[in-house]
């Protein structure tokens, strides 16, 4: 066969796994999922959902196997509090989500919709019921964020995407208590030209920990004359040192290719904010936001994803 690439990611034969008519509440859209394993194994998504004003806030959806039996809770978990947090205007969206394990909570990492644009919000829970909000850590515009899971040098390390407009990219900034951040580097570069990371790229999924460093997939963002295109890509990073990128791929390992991520309220967007490890420590599932409209689920290897990018030149 002609025209063949390597596929580091194999989409699940029932995609969309969740869409909008699966909701127990009149909702728009479902998409953009945060993800985690529960301790007795359930896969929790936290989803942005849209309602029909257009403005967005998260709820739970639960799985023993993670592909279907949803459990959704019968009301928005996670909704905009603008009374107390006034930054949350235009509702929350996109959650990434980290256990810390030092801290026995689940860090929240979201996007409060400001009314001077995107800014990066923080909560904590330990059984995504109640919820710590600490409020914007990142002032607009600035979102695509996580948590590291640990502290680096006794600091913890969040991984943002700060705009210049015209151009986006990836820093990471340090705090000594999660509230004040500080010690901002530049991450990793969009790169020029037509590369299909050229100009505008965001972290994906907080990062995976590995042996060999900090696994990072993200997005860029190539604008064609037809509209915008969200591509996947990797990138791996020093696991002392987080700013410091040692390899960084080429090629996207993941675009929108089926109908389902091609056409929808934001055509060609593959969008994941979440993955799952298997208990082989390898078997990675990436739940991703199709198209601005529905859920999706892809598996991968981390070893494969590891070995392709040993193969980089």
């Amino acid at each position: 066969m002609r025209n063949q690439h390597l596929e580091l990611f194999s989409r699940h034969s029932d995609n969309p796994i969740l869409t909008a008519s699966d909701w127990p509440y009149a909702v728009n859209s479902v998409f953009n999922p945060g993800a985690t394993l529960l301790p007795d194994g359930t896969t929790l998504l936290l989803c942005r959902v849209e309602d029909r004003r257009g403005l967005s806030h998260l709820t739970v959806a639960r799985s023993v196997n993670g592909i279907d039996n949803w459990q959704i809770d019968s009301r928005p978990t996670f909704a905009a509090d603008t009374i107390n947090f006034p930054e949350e205007l235009w509702g929350v969206e996109d959650p990434r989500i980290t256990y810390v394990e030092e801290l026995k909570k689940y860090a929240i990492v979201y996007t409060a919709y400001t009314r001077d644009g995107p800014g990066v919000s923080l909560a904590l829970t330990e059984d995504f019921s109640q919820f710590e909000r600490l409020g914007v850590i990142m002032a607009p515009e600035d979102k695509d964020a996580a948590l590291l899971p640990q502290r680096i040098d006794g600091q913890w390390a969040l991984i943002h995407r700060p705009v210049s407009a015209p151009r986006a990219h990836m820093w990471i900034s340090f705090s000594e208590n999660l509230y004040h951040w500080g010690r901002h580097k530049l991450m990793l570069e969009a790169r020029r030209g037509a590369w299909w990371d050229a100009n505008k790229i965001g972290l994906s999924p907080p990062p995976i920990l590995t042996a060999k460093g900090w696994l990072v997939i993200y997005h860029g963002v190539r604008q064609t004359a037809a509209g915008p295109i969200y591509r996947l890509g990797l990138a791996l990073f020093d696991l002392m040192n987080p700013e410091v990128c040692l390899k960084r791929g080429d090629e996207w390992i993941f675009g929108p290719e089926e109908t389902y991520e091609r056409r929808g309220d934001v055509d060609n967007v593959v969008f994941p904010c979440g993955t799952t490890i298997a208990p082989d420590g390898d078997t990675v599932r990436l739940y991703y936001g199709a198209a601005d409209t529905s859920i999706a689920m892809a598996t991968g290897s981390i070893h494969a994803l590891l070995l392709a990018l040993e193969q980089t030149q």
